[in-house]
């Protein structure tokens, strides 16, 4: 074949999907494994998503709701917006592709940190667009290096907050003064796909901002803290005006009918919610002060996963870790040679996990 491929397509890299947890096991020949890289849910979906999911199992030969007008309704009345200030998508993912083909024309620029979530800039290079990539100040956003790569060809700046992968937030007054900078023709998006897991006294609001000169974006997603990340549902928070826009380039039907039933029955089992922020908080300060024992360095985080400094080859521990049955996610592919991220589990998994990494550690270290 002889295909006429631009070069922004022919140049991506492909975002690199892992490996099915039974391949692994069988690969490995482990059974009864942990997975604990993938900032998931470990206490599972709400029960209340898989009640409404089944009971709509019937109606699966219909289209679903090309306008999510009921999870809209949901959403916006528990978040005090209208529901034309909301776009979903099959994942938040699909919101950020909806933002980058609205705004991003060829040569166009987009200014992401890194490391960072490493969907914004391939979408961004799909759309071949420019990358212009700030990196991370003190393990977290560098605010007045991003502003001061602003230039008349800016369209978009996208903000994780949380950080993925080191788990820090800025706070309200620095994101204030950032966006004083920030021109009207510029869309800063609030990634905030952690949000839930945040102390409320850092916590930035969206809504405070959305109508001001300078437009801001929220990012929100179904999959971490209500854990139905195998149905891909999120959304994004915005002004009317930006939302039409997005509408645009959205495909028909694109959130499946199990992702919308499933969504809307999350808004409503705060049990299974509350219960998922205690486990998340009591596993992040059991795990800190267990890990920090066997001589790693825990990062703080205000997220369900945080960074571990183990002080030896990642990509090593964690092929170790998988014939335990472990698994981890080493950071050498965002420059961090030494560091694993792991996810929150379960208290068994979370034992485990400790036992396994001292197991590990001490074989590494010859003791």
């Amino acid at each position: 074949m002889k295909l006429n491929v631009s070069a922004n397509i022919k140049n991506l890299i492909p975002y690199p999907p892992g490996k099915p947890l039974k391949e692994l096991e069988r690969e490995y020949g482990v059974t009864d494994s942990i997975k604990m890289a993938s900032n998931e849910n470990s206490l599972g979906p709400s029960p209340k998503a898989m009640a409404a999911i089944a009971g709509c199992l019937g109606n699966l030969h219909r289209y679903p709701d090309g306008s999510c007008y009921y999870l809209a309704q949901g959403v916006a009345a528990k978040l005090g917006v209208a529901q034309n200030e909301l776009v979903f998508g099959n994942g938040s993912n699909e919101v950020i592709d909806f933002l980058v083909r609205a705004f991003v024309a060829p040569g166009d620029e987009v200014i992401t940190s890194h490391p960072s979530f490493l969907v914004y800039q391939t979408m961004v290079q799909a759309q071949d667009g420019v990358n212009m990539v700030v990196p991370l100040k003190d393990m977290g956003h560098d605010l007045k290096g991003i502003a001061a790569k602003i230039t008349a060809r800016t369209r978009l700046i996208f903000l994780d907050n949380p950080n993925n992968p080191t788990g820090t937030v800025f706070d309200k007054a620095t994101f204030e003064e950032f966006l004083a900078k920030v021109p009207e023709t510029v869309v800063v998006v609030l990634d905030e796909a952690y949000v839930d897991f945040v102390d409320e006294a850092l916590r930035l609001d969206v809504r405070d901002y959305m109508h001001g000169n300078t437009a801001v974006v929220g990012l929100r997603t179904f999959s971490k803290a209500y854990g139905i990340a195998g149905l891909r549902v999120g959304y994004g928070i915005m002004n009317a005006e930006i939302a039409s826009l997005l509408h645009r380039v959205r495909q028909p039907f694109n959130v499946n009918e199990l992702a919308q039933v499933g969504a809307l029955a999350c808004l409503e089992d705060d049990d299974h919610y509350q219960k998922t922020m205690t486990m998340t908080k009591e596993g992040i300060a059991w795990l800190t002060t267990e890990i920090s024992k066997l001589g790693c360095h825990v990062f703080s985080t205000q997220t369900n996963f945080f960074l571990v400094d183990v002080a030896c080859d990642c990509k090593d521990l964690y092929e170790r870790l998988l014939h335990l049955g472990v698994i981890v996610r080493p950071m050498a592919a965002y420059g961090y040679g030494s560091y694993i991220r792991i996810t929150v589990g379960t208290e068994a998994e979370n034992k485990r996990l400790v036992k396994a990494l001292a197991q590990t550690l001490a074989s590494i270290h010859g003791k």
